[in-house]
């Protein structure tokens, strides 16, 4: 079988698919890898490192995909400005893509792939169970991205992060606020503790409690029974619940010097939880770090991608966090897609069970030219 591993050409991608030990892995278990010339330099692999690894390296970006059974991604096909067409169309009509794509966010990439007759697996919808642990991509890339966001949050934070007792005098600790204690915030969390902050967590999930205490960080959520899905993530409240969510953070908001925000809702908008209101009564040089802002954002000024100044307050839109650590970020997704591509696939082709296995009927998105993922099915069905 033949596998495909292009370079990343979406905004800021530096990550790549699969790295030199997956190569060895895939080539192991009897897959021919063709991967494009640079299409890991920015995540710490060259070409030559590729080619020991066992894969062909390609020059020409419509070459690797040519003849492709089976295509390997981190982001969702996009359109290539260098060829003039689609990434969808470079893939062969019949092969299988395996990426993050968010389907539920994109139901026109879907269509399009369906179009093509493209069997498409998501690694954003790896179930959250024992079995899936090691394919989990969304929880390996959020590590990365908890951790960058606390590194951003102390860089553009005009004091110090721990207390410094100097001739000068004793320096205070800065207060930091993580809201969402999943795993990017347990991560954020941990990394502003190392740092040397006061760190304040906000959930609503019962069991964040324990795991936010055992990092050393003090918890401030609401603990509300009921608020977490099967999948491990928080429900959207109801009226009342939100009311009292908004006053606390208000609160919380106010007596912070840098706030790390990571909610997020798989396949909807991210929860608006910081209003302009709330960052209007904030200290100015106050920061926020949004770590949703590719979905939305949690904070209502948020704007992906950009950083911007509201009433002295600083507000981070960081979009694709996972890629400013592109080297480990890699090298965690490559054994996450490594470990699904060989759950997938016995004997060079796909399995038969599709339908009754847990994983793969969880992230098959696309089969035979159709939608076959009953959520993203629903959504284009409604005119999505």
């Amino acid at each position: 079988m033949r596998v495909a591993v292009p370079k990343e050409i979406s905004r800021g991608e530096r990550r790549v698919a699969l790295t030199p030990e997956g190569v060895a892995a895939l080539k192991q278990a009897g897959f021919d890898v063709r991967v494009e010339a640079g299409a890991g330099r920015e995540a710490g692999a060259d070409d030559e490192a590729y080619r020991e690894a066992g894969a062909a390296v390609v020059a020409e970006p419509a070459s690797v995909y040519s003849d492709a059974d089976l295509v390997l991604k981190v982001r969702g096909p996009t359109h290539n400005e260098a060829l003039g067409r689609h990434e969808a169309e470079l893939i062969p009509e019949g092969a299988t893509l395996v990426a993050m794509f968010h389907p539920l966010a994109h139901p026109e990439l879907v269509r399009r792939l369906a179009d093509r007759r493209i069997t498409t697996f998501c690694m954003d919808l790896i179930p959250r169970i024992t079995r899936a642990q090691k394919m989990d991509a969304l929880s390996s890339q959020a590590t990365a991205a908890g951790y960058k966001g606390a590194l951003v949050a102390a860089d553009r934070l005009a004091r110090f992060l721990p207390m410094l007792m100097t001739a000068a005098g004793t320096i205070p600790p800065a207060r930091v606020l993580v809201i969402g204690a999943g795993v990017a915030g347990l991560q954020a969390i941990a990394t502003a503790r190392r740092l040397g902050a006061v760190v304040q967590a906000f959930d609503i999930r019962p069991a964040a409690k324990e795991q936010v205490e055992s990092l050393g960080a003090t918890f401030v959520g609401l603990t509300l029974e009921g608020a977490e899905t099967a999948g491990g993530y928080a429900k959207e409240l109801d009226e009342e619940q939100h009311r009292r969510e908004q006053e606390l953070l208000h609160k919380l908001c106010r007596e912070a010097d840098a706030v790390i925000t990571t909610a997020a809702i798989p396949g909807k908008r991210a929860p608006v939880l910081i209003t302009e209101a709330m960052v209007r009564d904030m200290r100015p040089g106050s920061v926020i770090v949004d770590l949703a802002a590719e979905m939305g954002g949690n904070c209502e000024l948020t704007q992906a991608g950009r950083e911007v100044v509201h009433h002295g307050v600083l507000v981070v839109g960081l979009d694709n966090a996972a890629s400013a650590v592109a080297v480990h970020a890699s090298q965690m997704y490559s054994r996450n897609i490594t470990a699904l591509v060989q759950h997938l696939f016995q004997d060079g082709a796909l399995r038969a069970d599709l339908e009754e296995d847990e994983i793969a009927r969880a992230c098959l998105v696309t089969r035979d030219g159709a939608v076959v993922h009953e959520g993203v099915r629903q959504l284009i069905a409604a005119g999505n």
